[in-house]
This record gives structure tokens, C-alpha cells and sequence, in this order.
């Protein structure tokens, strides 16, 4: 296997992959600030990340994902006030509407942590940054000192001027205008916890420092988050943490989503293009979804529109299908203990394709070239070994599938064991046969809706020639 090779955004160079503990992986994915519904953009980045951290596992690592869901900021605040809910009520709303997405597009991350279960953790953090110098109250809230930290700028290569500024806090607070908040004053109307410089709430950036090091130690192997997240986000992220920690570097390898556009421009509110998971679920299967964000790499901007997600989804039916062909063939092929030379030019062509996916993936995880070979193996099941009855090429590849639907995850899943009643078994049967027999009378209307209603609760139907097969899945 090649070794994995990564892009730091803070080196800017690809770098090999060394985890600071031998066999496992520490992932840190900045999460939403849950107050609206998740869209593409978010997609975009869980997916990417989820590929990484599957890949990875496919590799033999163990994984720890943790993703985090900010559940208290001032969006979150001015939401409430429009609507006239709590901010509570808010965040809850959209943090379930957060994770109903991610478990349909079949991401799974190990620890959900929210921000407001941590207020403790963050206040003796922030009082750790005063006592070590690198940060003080100031009428109530407290600010890190920027000059402290000489690495500042180094992650987003922003240097000085008005590009400093992250805050909205008044200016004459801080010792210098791009001094950035760890804990705010409470003002009137907004929740507050008790800390020792009165009435507030944590600063945006000091919650992932806190949360990512308490599940995941320090150093963390990668921290990753859409581009748009470098500046401020992980810039303050890396200065209070290397100051906090005494370690440096406190990640080792910092990877970034690259932009979603949608006809060409930055998907904002300001602009009305904004679309919701919800919405898109609605139409696509999450799988479809999910290959339509994998086809591009992650860290290249990617364009949402309806034609690339029906490209999307012709490639995922004629990947399923040939997938479910091919174990449906598996079981009236013969296994051969000798292969003609055009076999072993196709069997080539296979593992080859194998060792393909995983030189592309160990590049910086690029999917589109996995892709790309997925593709292809599909071109040769239908071109050279659907009509065969050679066991080993079937299972070859089969091989291949599961090995790139690792990283994807688009495959069907059964839900079929051993055990399956016989009774299921038999009423399948039964209207297969009643679908037959209603084909030969030209009732097809009857028949296609014995089809499509089978589909519906995960019975896929296939015909070949006179003869229907089934094979059973869950979406």
C-alpha cells in the first residue's frame, strides 16, 4: 500500500501522513452553529471528512471523529428574538434537524459534543490563558492577546490592517483592534452563565479548542472545517491553543473543503441561493448526494445544480445495478481452476484498478479519481464479464466494489441473514409469480405497481430474460 499523503493548509504543501499515536487517527470537524436548517455547503464538508475518516479506517486506522455543534452564538440569539422562542428552543430544533441529515447521508461521528455542555471546561481554559499572560478581562469580557502569540497569521497568511479585525466588540476594550474575544459580557436579554468576570458566554473560537482537546488529547492529528473557516475561525483556534497547551503544533495536519457555489456565486442569504438539506433529501436518495460530492475533490470548489445531481444519480443506479448483478451471478457462477488469456486480461484490468483506487486515495484523498476507476470497473463487469460464468471474475469484482464503497458508502446495505423467514421467502415468490402471469395477460400497469411497491420497502426486482430475480436492501 502507498503511504497516505496529505494537504496542510498551514504548510501548504502535501505532507506525509504520521498520526502522533501509531495506529490511530485524531479528527476534529468543526460543526454548525445550528440556527437554521443545514444546506449543501455543510454537506459538502461532513461528506468530504466522512471519506477521509473512512478511508483511513479502511487502511487499518482506528478513527476518533468528533464534531462538534455550537448551540450558543449571536446568530443563534437573533434568530430566537425573530421568532420569539428561547435560544434553547432554537438551538435544539436545529441541532435535530442537523442530525437527522447527517445520519441520512450515512456520516456517523463518534462524539456529538455541544458547546453549552462545556461552559465549565471553557471558563477554566480561559482562566488558564489569563495566568499564562496571554489574555485579560476588560470590562467584563475577556479578550486573548494577539501579540502574545508570534505565529499569529501563519495558518491564513493575513497579516495586519483591518484583515485583523474578527469582532464586533467595542474597540476601546482591547489592548489592540484584532484581539479577538474568549469570554463575552452578558447584555441585556442574553443568556448568561456565572464566571468569575461576571455574567457572560463563551467567545466563538475558545469552544473548539476546549472540546476537540478534551476528547481527542493533545496533539490532534486533523482538524478540518470548510476554507471559509481558516480566517478567523482556525487562525484563533491555533494561537489560544498552542498558548493554552504549551504544545506546538498543537494539530499536525489542518485540511480545508474547498468552496460551493451555485451558478457560479458563493452560496449566501444575501443572495437567496441557499439550499437546505431537507429540501434536497427530499428529492435525491442521501447516496446520490454523497456521489455527487465525492466525483469532486475536496479541496476544489465544487457547483451545485439539478444536471450534475441527475448525472449523479444515472452513475449511482448503473453502479447498483451492476453491483447487484454481480452478486446475483455469484450464485449460479462455477469457480474454474484455470482462465482463458482474455480472462486474465480482464482479472488484470481488475486489480490493477484496485491498486489505482489506492494510489488516488493515498494522494490527498482524492475521490475523484476513485471515482473515476469505480466507473470504469462498472464499464468492464457490462463489457466483458456479465455474460461469464467464471466465479473468480465476479468475485474480483465484487472485491473492488466493497473496497472503493468503503470510502462512499452508496452500496446497498442488506438486511437479509441466515435466518431470513421462509415464510418472506415465499410470499416474494408468490408475487413474482402473480407479476409474471400478469405480464403474460398485458396487464402491465398491475405489474409495474408490484414492482415499484416491492421497491418501496427494499425488495429489487431484476429480469432477465423470462427468468426474476430479487435481492433485498435497505436505502
Amino acid at each position: 500500500m502507498p503511504k497516505i499523503k496529505i494537504y496542510n493548509t498551514l504548510t501548504r504543501q502535501i505532507e506525509e501522513f504520521v498520526s502522533s499515536e501509531e495506529g490511530i487517527v485524531k479528527m476534529y470537524v468543526c460543526g454548525p452553529t445550528v440556527y437554521d436548517y443545514s444546506h449543501i455547503g455543510h454537506a459538502r464538508t461532513y461528506i468530504s471528512f466522512d471519506a477521509i475518516k473512512k478511508y483511513f479506517q479502511l487502511r487499518g486506522y482506528k478513527v476518533i471523529h468528533v464534531q462538534n455543534v455550537t448551540d450558543i452564538d449571536d446568530k443563534i440569539i437573533k434568530r430566537a428574538n425573530q421568532e420569539g422562542k428561547s435560544w434553547k428552543e432554537i438551538a435544539d430544533f436545529y441541532t435535530e434537524d442537523y442530525i437527522n441529515a447527517i445520519e441520512k447521508l450515512r456520516i456517523e461521528p463518534d462524539i456529538l459534543p455541544r458547546v453549552t455542555h462545556h461552559i465549565e471546561d471553557i471558563i477554566d481554559a480561559v482562566k488558564r490563558l489569563i495566568e499564562k499572560g496571554y489574555a485579560y478581562e476588560s470590562n467584563g469580557s475577556v479578550y486573548f492577546d494577539v501579540s502574545k502569540y508570534d505565529a499569529y497569521g501563519e495558518l491564513s497568511k493575513k497579516t495586519g490592517g483591518e484583515n485583523w479585525r474578527q469582532e464586533e466588540e467595542v474597540i476601546k476594550e482591547k489592548k489592540n483592534p484584532f484581539d479577538f474575544a474568549l469570554w463575552k459580557k452578558m447584555k441585556e436579554g442574553e443568556p448568561y452563565w456565572e464566571s468569575p468576570w461576571g455574567y457572560g458566554r463563551p467567545g466563538w473560537h475558545i469552544e473548539c479548542s476546549v472540546m476537540s482537546s478534551k476528547y481527542l488529547g493533545v496533539p490532534i492529528d486533523i482538524h478540518g472545517g470548510g476554507g471559509d473557516l481558516i480566517f478567523p475561525h482556525h487562525e484563533n483556534e491555533r494561537a489560544q491553543s498552542e498558548a493554552l497547551f504549551g504544545i506546538k503544533p498543537w494539530v499536525r495536519y489542518w485540511l480545508h473543503t474547498g468552496m460551493l457555489t451555485i451558478r457560479g456565486e458563493k452560496m449566501s442569504k444575501s443572495l437567496g441561493n441557499i439550499v437546505f438539506l431537507k429540501d434536497l433529501l427530499s428529492k435525491y436518495k442521501p447516496e446520490v448526494i454523497r456521489l455527487w460530492v465525492l466525483s469532486a475533490h475536496y479541496r476544489n470548489q465544487i457547483e451545485f445544480n439539478e444536471e450534475l445531481l441527475r448525472q449523479a444519480e444515472a452513475n449511482y443506479k448503473r453502479i447498483t445495478t451492476a453491483y447487484i448483478e454481480i452478486e446475483n451471478q455469484m450464485k449460479s457462477a462455477k469457480p474454474r481452476f484455470s482462465l482463458s488469456k482474455e480472462e486474465i486480461e480482464t482479472m488484470n484490468e481488475i486489480i490493477n484498478l484496485h491498486r489505482e483506487f489506492h494510489r488516488a486515495m493515498s494522494e490527498d484523498f482524492n475521490t475523484t479519481l476513485a471515482f473515476k476507476y469505480w466507473m470504469e470497473a462498472t464499464s468492464i463487469y457490462y463489457k466483458k464479464v456479465s455474460n461469464s460464468e467464471n466465479l473468480s471474475l465476479f468475485q474480483s469484482l465484487k472485491f473492488l466494489f466493497d473496497e472503493i464503497d468503503r470510502v462512499f458508502d452508496i452500496l446497498p446495505q442488506k438486511v437479509r441473514s441466515e435466518g431470513e423467514s421462509e415464510l418472506a421467502e415465499s410470499l416474494i415468490r408468490l408475487l413474482i409469480d402473480v407479476r409474471k402471469a400478469l405480464r403474460e395477460k398485458g396487464n402491465y400497469e398491475l405489474a409495474d405497481k408490484i414492482r415499484s411497491e416491492l421497491g418501496n420497502i427494499g425488495i429489487q426486482l431484476m429480469d432477465k430474460g423470462s427468468e426474476t430475480k430479487y435481492l433485498v436492501t435497505r436505502k
